[in-house]
């Protein structure tokens, strides 16, 4: 027996632009969906946005040539508030970001302290010499780059099942980028991270090891149109051919998760004053990804691998708790092209291949 699904969104984005110098704000002008409100300096600025998404599924049952069994819901799936801008100097930025929606705050737990987790970004970028940024706070680590793209950017209702298995998501913790172009094109980025390790708004401090990222973006043909490689369809119709091959590698130390920043976290009968103990094991992901546009046409490839060094959580006396790191691979492909009336034809195959051995799991395509 099949499923069959149909999923509809509809998204609304807001932007307000706000810069103020002296706490002086001299005039005010709108225009564009934008509205500016500037002084006389440029000593500090914020950007404020809204956006939410409404989405409705539709499922049946397929039994033979027979749809039965109908099921429907309706949600808001998101509802983000961003402010973001510079202080003191352009060279020192900030972003902060608010999820609202009940899938933006849940998963509240002893480690959050039982509250919303309304945080999804705050996090400041400082450009301090160059071509070199530090970033500190929580934010997204530099994973695969669908994850990267922003909600309000995707090409489908949402991300792909790799995303929503292998992804490593936000966390708290520095970040090191830096890139340069070789020749007159060849642009090359380089990101590094050090983080917690446990995922966003954990408030109960560092429980297993700490997590290492690093990833290396290279684009022969130089950037894209407006950082498009970080949107899903080729809003900007690239007039010359852009193309975009990274890779992502993650170490997490001593993880204490199922998937590393994500997921419920490996319980066992170990004591750690005020809170419960905890099994520990290494966590390696391994992203590959590309994007490619030109002309309306968009192109993206992703390859997820995760490994544990053992993935079957045990008590202090080596008994089985049942929890187990989700090890496996999986690949996603998807592509489109953006007529010039802005409509949009799009399609995604994506494969996940957890190890039965560990999860019992099959395939999932």
């Amino acid at each position: 027996m099949n499923k069959l699904l149909i999923a509809a969104n509809f998204c609304l984005l807001l932007s307000i632009s706000v810069f103020s110098q002296e706490n002086n704000i001299q005039t005010t002008s709108f225009g564009k969906g934008i509205l500016n409100i500037k002084g006389k300096d440029s000593t500090w600025s914020m950007i404020m946005s809204a956006r939410f998404q409404i989405l409705s599924n539709s499922e049946w049952d397929a039994t033979g040539n027979k749809l039965t069994n109908p099921t429907q819901d309706f949600l808001v799936r998101r509802a983000r508030l961003k402010f973001d801008g510079f202080a003191y100097t352009p060279k020192l930025t900030y972003k902060i970001e608010l999820g609202l929606s009940n899938p933006d705050i849940s998963g509240t737990s002893l480690y959050t302290s039982n509250t919303p987790r309304y945080i999804l970004d705050a996090v400041v970028m400082w450009n301090f010499h160059q071509n070199f940024e530090l970033w500190a706070g929580q934010t997204k680590l530099p994973g695969n780059v669908e994850r990267v793209v922003s909600s309000g950017n995707l090409q489908f209702v949402d991300r792909s099942l790799l995303n929503s298995e292998f992804n490593i998501d936000r966390d708290m913790g520095l970040q090191l980028r830096h890139h340069f172009t070789v020749g007159n094109k060849f642009l090359i980025r380089k990101k590094i991270a050090f983080s917690q390790g446990e995922g966003r708004n954990i408030t109960t401090g560092n429980l297993g090891g700490h997590e290492y990222t690093a990833r290396i973006e290279l684009l022969p043909f130089g950037s894209f149109t407006g950082d498009g490689e970080y949107s899903g369809s080729d809003l900007k119709r690239e007039s010359s051919p852009k193309f975009m091959i990274a890779s992502t590698y993650d170490f997490n130390n001593n993880a204490v998760k199922t998937r590393g920043t994500q997921s419920s976290y490996m319980v066992n009968d170990t004591y750690i004053p005020n809170y419960l103990g905890h099994y520990e094991t290494d966590i390696k992901t391994l992203f590959i990804d590309a994007v490619f546009k030109y002309k309306g046409f968009s192109f993206m490839g992703e390859y997820a691998d995760r490994a544990s060094a053992d993935p079957f959580a045990k008590n202090s006396n080596g008994t089985l708790t049942g929890a187990k790191v989700q090890d496996g691979k999986a690949y996603n492909m998807q592509a489109g092209y953006l007529f010039k009336s802005n409509y949009e034809v799009a399609a995604r195959y994506t494969s996940i291949e957890l190890d039965k051995n560990i999860t019992g799991k099959n395939p999932e395509n």
